[in-house]
């Protein structure tokens, strides 16, 4: 066995990076004016890997606040928008033994970025971001170096009463209280 020990573990051996920049188009009930509006909102997602990459899937929905009508009426446009994105992944090592777990992290949520009233007039575009970082947990083999000998237990030093026997307790000077 020598002085070396290789121990099997989990370890994060890949990770992967992806910001996404889409567009939506929202078909309201009533012809929009103005935008007065849009956010996201009830995002959901999960993620597995698929050969060297994590495909997160996912939905999440936009609502569109905008007035109609020469702006004398106001409405609200929801669109459930469903997405995957691929993210590819760089492996920092080469000798994994299992690679099973995903994890996936939300850097950023959905969020709108611009919306705007479409050249015809009768649809809205929105401008949706998110960012998701993914990490592959698996099984790799590490080898450590043994020290030589066994530990010394006389190296260690407890006594920390020794140090406190001197200490004066009256160290406070009465009438400096606040």
């Amino acid at each position: 066995m020598g002085n070396t020990r290789e121990i099997i573990t989990k370890a994060v051996v890949a990770k992967g990076r992806k910001t996404t920049t889409s567009n939506h188009t929202i078909r309201p009930n009533h012809a929009p004016s103005s935008i007065l509006g849009a956010w996201i909102i009830n995002h959901s997602y999960k993620a597995e890997k698929v050969d060297k990459t994590v495909e997160v899937t996912g939905h999440f929905d936009i609502n569109c606040w905008y007035s109609c009508e020469d702006n004398t009426k106001t409405d609200v446009a929801t669109e459930r928008v469903k997405y995957k994105d691929i993210i590819k992944l760089k492996y920092k090592d080469d000798k994994t033994i299992a690679d099973k777990e995903v994890i996936a992290q939300v850097l950023q949520q959905p969020n709108c970025s611009e919306a705007i009233i479409s050249s015809d007039g009768d649809k809205i575009i929105v401008t949706a971001e998110r960012e998701f970082l993914v990490e592959l947990i698996g099984e790799t083999k590490v080898t450590i170096l043994l020290g030589e000998g066994e530990p010394d237990d006389d190296d260690w030093d407890f006594d920390l009463d020794e140090e406190f026997e001197e200490l004066n307790p009256d160290f406070l000077v009465d009438g400096e209280e606040e």
